[in-house]
């Protein structure tokens, strides 16, 4: 009795051939931000402060995305609307730090 050797290969982008088994890598759709602010953040010492910023920005109407640059104290907010300072401040005071400002306004 002989034996068969089978070499299965993934391909580069870790999918299936269709992806409709739903073994493939799923695909986002595309959505851009229609506004992009940065803010100034100050208070924040760890990944911790990084969560507890990002959790209660993205409870703000219309956030789509957050990013916390922890180094800088820089915030980066995407939304489907321009966003009111005072929700943001709000936000971020509700996460136990200070707002400075808006950076580039």
């Amino acid at each position: 009795m002989s034996e068969t050797t089978v070499t299965v290969e993934s391909s580069s982008t870790g999918g299936s051939c269709c992806g409709s088994c739903g073994t493939g890598a799923a695909e986002a759709p595309a959505t851009a931000a229609a506004e992009r602010a940065v803010f100034q953040v100050k208070g924040m010492t760890c990944g911790h402060c990084v969560s507890s910023v990002t959790a209660e920005l993205e409870k703000v109407a219309g956030v789509t995305e957050v990013a916390v640059d922890l180094a800088t104290g820089q915030v980066t907010v995407d939304s489907t609307a321009p966003l009111a300072d005072t929700d943001v401040a709000a936000a971020i005071d509700e996460a136990g730090y200070a707002l400075i400002g808006r950076i580039g306004a």
